[in-house]
């Protein structure tokens, strides 16, 4: 442990001082109070020994300033004019232990020793819980190409803070998904997460929806209604598809997120709301305010961290990983396999509906094919067929053998050459094509072998 010894006699601090220290404990010593006050402001102990009478600072103020500085901290109390009063009031004040003087090195050591192999142990403990709650969190988001091992990290780190985000994506890559998992990750999780589409039309429904009413705010108000930033109040409030909001109430949007305070529909109070916004959007909102569609400052306000969620197509590797987690979701106990050309075509499909799209695609060949233990192309797609570029159908005999690696690999391999060729091996619009970058194109012809005599640069 790091440990912060405190004490005036000048043979306790060098002695017990060496005995810690080749307990393998790292020390530093002072000889009053006032010392240990400005070494405690400084920089963080795990351990306090200090005796309780020393110049300038006695050691119960030091003890209540260690505490109060840092609320973990081990306090130990050593004194030569011990009583049971004030035993009690040190251990009132939060110290672990009460030392008599004249006292024996070991016996310190020994309960240092202690102390640390116990910190130790809670703080793994700590580690592990966390570790397990982000990963429990993150399971339901699947894949592990290196775009979702980016988003995976962003999340974590957005996750700690309380600023407003704007999750940019395509219909159907998992926008309220991230949204969630950002809330239960975030110091939040205990607090609601309310969730609010924003795609009503009628502007006077919508505005009922986010803030509520008050009796008698229109012709059938009866009763108050409490709207979803009350309702969100001390969590989280989700807004999708913000790109939708009308106008009108995008002004109002705004003066919540700047005085962070409601008022009900007919009502002239206003209400203090404790929330964080997420918001998301399908489209691109900087063009919305380019057209006057979507308020400037709102988007600012918003968009103080902006999360782009990658589209299917563009995840290297998932789609396989996806299948596979879909089945066993949807198939319950029955083992069904994936036919080598319906993986291929799986993987040579564009996917325009992205993981949702992918979803239903998987449930329709369970439905279809469960029966006969193998789901085959047709299963998955009506004319899926007319969705493959020519020739990257990748021809297997019945009792292929192949990892599902191996066949992904295969169907890729045979993309790419067909891309190659339809563009005459002109590599950058290939690598358009494909969604990737030259450098990745580049590398993946030398893993496939088709660097030589493929396509001219």
């Amino acid at each position: 442990m790091k440990i912060l010894l405190a004490d005036d006699e000048r043979g306790i601090r060098l002695t017990l001082s060496e005995d810690l220290e080749d307990a393998g404990h790292s020390v530093t010593a002072v000889e009053d109070g006032e010392k240990a006050m400005q070494a405690l402001g400084k920089e963080k102990f795990d351990c306090l020994i200090t005796d309780i009478v020393m110049p300038k600072v006695d050691g119960m103020s030091l003890l209540r300033f260690a505490r109060e500085k840092h609320p973990d901290i081990i306090v130990m109390m050593i004194t030569g004019n011990a009583t049971t009063e004030r035993a009690i009031e040190a251990m009132k004040l939060g110290a672990k232990d009460f030392i008599e003087k004249p006292f024996n090195n070991e016996k310190v050591v020994l309960l240092c020793n202690g102390y640390a192999q116990s910190q130790h142990t809670e703080r793994k403990f700590v580690q592990l819980q966390q570790e397990v709650k982000t990963e429990f969190r993150l399971d339901k988001m699947v894949g592990s190409s290196p775009q979702m091992k980016r988003l995976y990290d962003d999340i974590r780190t957005i996750a700690e803070s309380d600023f407003s985000v704007l999750i940019q994506g395509e219909n159907g890559t998992g926008k309220e998904v991230i949204a969630t998992t950002i809330h239960q990750l975030s110091p939040r999780q205990a607090g609601p997460l309310i969730k609010v589409g924003c795609h009503i039309a009628n502007v006077n429904l919508l505005e009922d929806e986010l803030f509520g009413h008050e009796p008698g705010a229109y012709t059938g108000a009866t009763a108050r209604r409490i709207g979803r930033f009350e309702q969100a109040n001390g969590g989280t409030i989700y807004l999708d598809d913000i790109d939708d909001m009308p106008i009108d109430t995008q002004a109002k949007l705004l003066r919540v997120l700047q005085e962070r305070e409601i008022e009900r529909l007919g009502g002239d109070k206003p209400i203090k709301v404790n929330i964080r916004v997420i918001a998301s959007t399908k489209v691109d909102l900087r063009k919305l305010v380019h057209e006057g569609k979507f308020r400037q400052d709102l988007y600012y306000r918003i968009n103080v961290i902006d999360l782009q969620v990658p589209p299917l197509r563009e995840r290297e590797g998932d789609i396989a990983v996806l299948v596979e987690h879909f089945i066993k979701r949807y198939a319950g106990t029955r083992q069904l396999s994936v036919e080598p050309e319906a993986m291929a075509a799986l993987v040579a499909y564009r996917w325009p509906g992205n993981v949702r799209e992918l979803e239903h695609s998987v449930q329709r060949a369970i439905a279809l094919g469960a029966a006969s233990g193998v789901l085959r192309k047709e299963h998955f797609l009506r004319d899926f067929s007319q969705s493959l570029p020519e020739g990257s159908e990748v021809k297997t005999p019945g009792d292929d053998r192949r990892t599902l690696r191996e066949v992904v690999a295969a169907a890729e391999k045979a993309h790419i050459q067909n891309v190659l060729k339809m563009t005459d091996g002109k590599i950058e619009e290939a690598a358009s094509i494909l969604g990737i970058s030259r450098k990745n194109l580049w590398e993946k012809r030398k893993m496939y072998g088709l660097l030589e005599g493929d396509a001219a640069e």
